[in-house]
């Protein structure tokens, strides 16, 4: 079966149905990811299943979901935007129908910097809510137990005050003005950018296989949701040293012992003179398991033609 054009409103719309479906399914483990590469010092969690059996435990079954509505509310217009840039950018760039593997990682690269003007803000404030229940953990563990029994202090957590989006934006306006929102945005193109690079066009190769003698043939559901969660996966690990930096550089809070940075350089000179190289690959495998079927909902949500049918549905 031919390969069918897609408009543009269908592509925002599947693009923000599979943020919206993605998040809902993985959001904790992005929470587990983000705390664990804040992790400097006192280590209150040992590891991705650790951390979600402590924040349930200390902060109910809805701790682990902290920052999610940030992420619910903004990853429409981002994912979108990554999706349909990405796909408008290929168009451009190919010549008969055909794309060379520049044009890919070109189309790839348009993509990852379109959706920072939305990823910043979101990254922002999402690691601050994200974050604040490792921060009244560590406080909780160091003033009242020694670092060996950090689980059994964990319990008090649950009264620490909790700012909400709106409040730390509002403080972030007041106080740096709009540039407060967009902190860290060098560091999320470093990520986004090479990201976009890796993923678009691998995934297009994975696609495409077995199809090699009708390239505009559409792919079975199942191969390209697959496509989507390895070439998500392999893309996400690829770039966890920049997503580490990412992390670090825009959380405000710091905990007892840790660093401030003044930027990329310094932020990468002190977690290695620090903490070692290893530190670079801190929620890797949280990180893939939350890129992985991320991008495989986006793919098969595309696939299935979401966006066509609302349209149909309301034109």
């Amino acid at each position: 079966m031919p390969e069918k054009k897609i408009s543009l409103p269908a592509k925002l719309i599947n693009g923000g149905v599979a943020g919206l479906v993605g998040v809902t399914c993985v959001f904790p483990i992005d929470l587990a990811k983000t705390r664990l590469q804040n992790q400097q010092g006192l280590r209150v969690y040992n590891g991705m299943v650790d951390c979600l059996i402590k924040t349930v435990r200390s902060e109910g079954y809805f701790g682990m979901y902290r920052g999610a509505a940030v992420n619910l509310t903004l990853v429409t217009p981002e994912k979108a935007i990554k999706l349909a840039a990405n796909d408008v950018f290929r168009q451009k760039l190919s010549r008969d129908g055909k794309l060379p593997l520049w044009g890919e990682i070109l189309a790839g690269c348009g993509a990852g910097t379109c959706q920072v003007v939305v990823t910043t803000p979101m990254e922002m404030l999402k690691i601050q809510l994200q974050d604040a229940g490792r921060l009244a953990a560590q406080r909780s563990v160091s003033t009242t137990a020694p670092a060996s029994s950090a689980s059994a202090s964990l319990a008090s957590t649950h009264t620490t005050v909790r700012r909400s989006a709106t409040a730390i934006t509002l403080d972030l306006l007041r106080t740096q003005g709009l540039r407060g929102l967009y902190r860290g945005t060098g560091a999320t193109l470093l990520r986004d950018v090479p990201f976009s690079m890796i993923y678009f066009p691998l995934f297009a190769k994975l696609n495409a296989v077995g199809r090699n003698d009708n390239p505009q043939e559409r792919a079975p559901f199942m191969q390209s949701f697959m496509a989507g969660c390895v070439a998500g996966s392999v893309a996400a690990v690829a770039v966890t040293p920049l997503d580490v930096i990412k992390t670090r550089i825009q959380t405000l809070q710091k905990g007892e012992g840790e660093d401030s940075y003044r930027g990329i350089i310094d932020c990468t000179r002190r977690i290695l003179s620090r903490e070692g190289a290893s530190a670079f690959l801190k929620g890797a495998t949280c990180r893939a398991l939350v890129i992985a079927p991320l991008f495989g909902i986006a793919q098969g949500v595309y696939f299935l033609g979401v966006g066509e049918w609302v349209i149909g549905l309301f034109g």
